[in-house]
C-alpha cells in the first residue's frame, strides 16, 4: 500500500491495518521528510485523542492531513505506532 500525496509517497507498507475504512500505516513506513508536527487534537470514544500531521510537499502544505493515536484504548491497540491519512491523499495498492 501507498499513501501519496502530491506526486510523492508520503508513506508505503505491505502491513497495514484497516479501522473504519481507513488504512493505517506503521510509524516507520511514513517518510518523516514530509511531516510537520501539529497541534490539532481529535477524540473517538472507542480509540482516544487523535494527534495530527500536517503534510509538506514542496512548500505545499495540507494542513491536518495525517492523524495517529499516541496512546489508544485497549480496543484500538492495534493502531498504536501506525498513521492514517485523509484531505486528498491517496491510498493504492
Amino acid at each position: 500500500m501507498k499513501a501519496i500525496w502530491n506526486g510523492k509517497v508520503i508513506a508505503e507498507s505491505e502491513k497495514t491495518v484497516i479501522i473504519e475504512g481507513n488504512k493505517y500505516f506503521p510509524r516507520t513506513a511514513v517518510n518523516d521528510k514530509f511531516l510537520e508536527e501539529s497541534s490539532h487534537t481529535s477524540h473517538c470514544p472507542w480509540k482516544g485523542e487523535a494527534s495530527y500531521y500536517t503534510l509538506n510537499v514542496d512548500g505545499d502544505r495540507n494542513e491536518n492531513a495525517a492523524w495517529y493515536y499516541p496512546e489508544p484504548k485497549p480496543r484500538a491497540e492495534e493502531i498504536k505506532d501506525m498513521v492514517a491519512f485523509w484531505k486528498g491523499v491517496k491510498i493504492e495498492e
